[in-house]
């Protein structure tokens, strides 16, 4: 079963970021991607160029790759010094605004934090925030926002950012929550089992529906998933929640191999159902894991700097440092001789999707987010590397813009790499039809 799915690995599937585009120019727009549920994309005049098309149902040729490890080519193609060295931290490594958003944690509590850690390293801070600042100018431009609504969203990003780093910060207090962000977050709050289920498995009833998303496992498979949650780390991961009893007994319902994008195939992806106690406990006694095998990350890490060797325990390293909601509910373990990190899924992770900006919530978005981005790094750095960094940051700032050169320029590259590459592919379209 594992070797048939390696040997698809490589046929029809789309890349982990994917930039899209129709057959014809005039009808070009590009499509995140939910990894959990197709959607039909809304009609937008321009994407993230390194986030994933929301929908895989459009039929879209040619398609031009533009993922994670294009993003840190780019960079690693930019001249010594043109960018800050930055203090080594942990960074989130690929963050773009769908990967913030509502995360719960065992108590409940609610936080806007990163969400995806796929790619966290001790690396540069600075990348994340060209990261960022790359999808908020993207969602500008979609939001067919002028040019100069970017330049101020950056200096609104900056401003955020750098507010986090004073040390009586608290975004509740100090930062007003933007409407597209307060909605996803009030969402979060009213999200229960019942949701999370017909969101994941598209019933309420503890049973994974095989198919197009989920495929069978083997005997083998499913007996080592067993095995694992019957030892003692992986029994307290189920019951950490304060709704459940720390000694209850956890039995395996079902799992499948999850089809998550075209990262899932060739590497292991579970969805696991387990049952926590009995079906008459307080609350929903089931529960969905999500095992996904981890792997080497793209962003580059920083000079002499000690990383867990194991990719699936970087990956929980690195979220108990930035996003202590999910890391504190991830483990990373060994399946199949392979490095896996486990998380149950909880009805309140959810993502930050933003469709149209208006000039003052695209404002209050960049502060907002940039504090959140912010939180995850100060917090790993002693007062005078704080102090330091913050320097940095003020150096390299023009008289018309309030944020740093290196960031507008950064931005303005990727954006025009995008813009020539579509262009291209509008000249290569006109020769064919005529």
């Amino acid at each position: 079963m594992r070797g048939e799915r390696a040997a698809t690995s490589g046929v029809g599937c789309h890349s982990r970021h994917e930039l899209v585009f129709p057959k014809r120019p005039c009808q070009w727009r590009t499509i995140e991607s939910d990894e959990s549920r197709d959607f039909r994309a809304p009609r937008c005049a321009y994407r993230d160029p390194y986030q994933r098309p929301k929908s895989q149902n459009v039929a879209v040729v040619p398609r031009l790759r533009g993922n994670t490890v294009k993003f840190y080519e780019w960079l690693e193609g930019q001249k010594n010094g043109s960018l800050p060295s930055g203090p080594p931290v942990w960074i989130c490594g690929d963050c773009h605004v769908g990967n913030l958003g509502p995360l719960a944690n065992a108590s409940g509590q609610i936080e806007i934090q990163i969400r995806d850690l796929d790619q966290t390293v001790i690396g540069n801070p600075a990348h994340d925030l060209i990261r960022l600042g790359l999808s908020l100018a993207s969602a500008a431009r979609g939001s067919d926002l002028p040019g100069v609504t970017t330049a101020k969203m950056l200096e609104q990003m900056m401003g955020g950012y750098e507010k986090s780093f004073e040390p009586d910060f608290h975004e509740e207090s100090d930062m007003t929550m933007p409407e597209s962000i307060r909605l996803v977050t009030k969402q979060a709050v009213a999200a229960s089992w019942k949701t999370l289920a017909e969101d994941r498995i598209e019933d309420v009833r503890p049973a994974i529906p095989l198919g197009k998303r989920y495929w069978p496992i083997s005997k083998a498979e499913k007996r080592e998933i067993e095995q694992l949650f019957e030892t003692e780390e992986m029994s307290k991961l189920a019951t950490m929640l304060r709704s459940r009893d720390e000694d209850a007994r956890v039995k395996l319902l079902d799992a499948a191999y999850w089809i998550k994008g075209c990262s899932s195939l060739g590497r292991l992806r579970y969805a696991v159902i387990l049952r926590v106690g009995s079906k008459k406990a307080k609350g929903s006694p089931y529960c969905i894991m999500d095992l996904k095998e981890a792997a080497q990350a793209a962003a580059p890490r920083a000079a002499r700097v000690k990383m867990p060797a194991d990719q699936a325990e970087r990956i929980v390293e690195g979220a108990r440092y930035l996003s202590p909601f999910l890391g504190k509910r991830m483990r990373a373990v060994k399946l199949s001789g392979k490095a896996v990190f486990v998380r149950e899924l909880l009805p309140q992770d959810l993502k930050v999707e933003i469709e149209q900006l208006t000039r003052e919530e695209a404002m209050k978005v960049a502060l907002y987010l940039a504090a959140v981005v912010g939180k995850a790094h100060s917090p790993q750095m002693d007062a005078q590397t704080r102090t330091e960094w913050q320097k940095d940051l003020q150096r390299n700032r023009s008289k018309s813009l309030d944020a740093p050169t290196w960031l507008w320029t950064s931005i303005v590259e990727l954006l025009a790499d995008h813009e020539r590459a579509y262009l291209e592919h509008c000249r290569k379209y006109a020769l064919e039809v005529t």
